[in-house]
């Protein structure tokens, strides 16, 4: 497992930050039509792009592209940030690619703070 940074992006998995590996097939925009989806289904590794941590648009995309039937490798790219690591892995993604200057800003221990999405309900939490 990789633990230093460079000038290049690296992945964010459950267990720390990885090098990039390969590309993906396909980077679908935020604004990808929902109906759109299912011609990504057959593909290995799909990306959806985050222009902006405040564009949140890429969670539904990866939601329904998972209620879809996809099984593929599934990556969110962009400018996520480490406090989303755990919404981005409920929805359905395997991993986030994260920008040299976020991951230079919020290393590893950050991202892996956020690794127990499974364990984490916050409904629950705020349901008491």
């Amino acid at each position: 497992m990789s633990t230093q940074l460079n000038s290049e992006a690296i992945l964010a998995r459950d267990d720390g930050f990885h090098p990039l590996d390969t590309d993906a097939e396909v980077t679908l925009a935020p604004d990808t039509a929902p109906d759109q989806l299912v011609d990504h289904l057959h593909r290995n590794l799909v990306a959806i792009d985050f222009p902006s941590f405040s564009d949140g648009r890429g969670f539904s995309l990866a939601r329904r592209l998972r209620e879809l039937g996809y099984t593929g490798r599934l990556r969110a790219t962009g400018r996520l940030i480490a406090d989303q690591y755990a919404m981005a892995r409920r929805v359905g993604f395997d991993e986030v690619q994260v920008a040299a200057d976020i991951a230079a800003r919020q290393p590893q221990d950050q991202w892996l703070a956020r690794a127990d999405w499974k364990a984490w309900d916050h409904r629950a939490a705020l349901a008491g």
